[in-house]
């Protein structure tokens, strides 16, 4: 299986979005589907932990706008990535995987708390570890959150899911003559202002020399194909040569 595989351990940040299908809340059909492809890589050997966003449930700065204190908000929606956490856990122990759930805020009852070196541990055994609550801490998004712990746990590659099948320079739903980018460089990333992740997140990773695949979830096989080393989606790295 080993020939078979590219990465050996990887971080893949999923959206609050992409579990509620195409409504609020979350979708048990949609969520067993993520599981199945998770599932697919998992099975290739794939060290995998994951971190889950909570906007299809709460988003602290859409509540901050509407009167809310910032900082109360966005502790909202980190128990919102925990409920997310927990229902993928679920589906993901039904498919056959051993799950562990690690909280940035330590909630014993639900989860264990976040522990750099047990979170490897059990990722040396086999087990995915779902990174819920963000960094614990307010005003960071999980995109940060995902990097940060890419970044701690020596993962070899950030994978972001989204909705679309790469990174854009202008929103390719609005306009049909929207660019792909197959691959681009951190700092012209940072500088055309592309939504990859927050500017927090991609300075991190550039920092850190953590590469980023940008693909779509909803395509499948797509996380798969990653795994195997074939392209598919944006890759976002330092080796890629920036325009003069």
């Amino acid at each position: 299986m080993a020939a078979e595989r590219k990465y050996q351990r990887i971080l893949l940040k999923l959206s609050g979005e992409a579990l509620g299908g195409q409504g609020f809340g979350i979708d048990a059909q949609t969520v067993q589907r993520i599981a199945a492809e998770v599932k697919r890589v998992h099975a290739l050997g794939v060290e995998i932990a994951m971190v889950i966003g909570g906007g299809n449930m709460w988003r602290g700065a859409d509540a901050a706008a509407t009167g809310i204190d910032r900082a109360t908000a966005d502790y909202v929606g980190m128990l919102a990535t925990v409920m997310n956490s927990l229902v993928m856990q679920d589906a993901m122990e039904k498919h056959g995987m051993a799950t562990r759930v690690q909280t940035a805020i330590e909630m014993p009852p639900v989860a264990e708390p976040f522990i750099r070196r047990r979170a490897v541990r059990h990722l040396e055994k086999g087990r995915v570890v779902i990174l819920a609550a963000g960094s614990g801490n307010p005003f960071f998004t999980t995109d940060t959150a995902a990097a940060l712990r890419a970044v701690e746990l020596n993962a070899q590659v950030l994978l972001k899911a989204t909705k679309v099948d790469g990174i854009y320079d202008d929103d390719p739903v609005k306009n049909c003559y929207a660019r792909k980018f197959d691959e681009i460089g951190y700092m012209q990333a940072l500088n055309m202002g592309l939504k990859v992740m927050d500017s927090t997140a991609l300075s991190l990773c550039k920092d850190n020399n953590m590469p980023i695949i940008v693909f779509n979830l909803q395509q499948e096989g797509a996380l798969e194909a990653i795994m195997r080393g074939e392209k598919c989606g944006t890759l976002v790295s330092k080796d890629v040569k920036e325009p003069v």
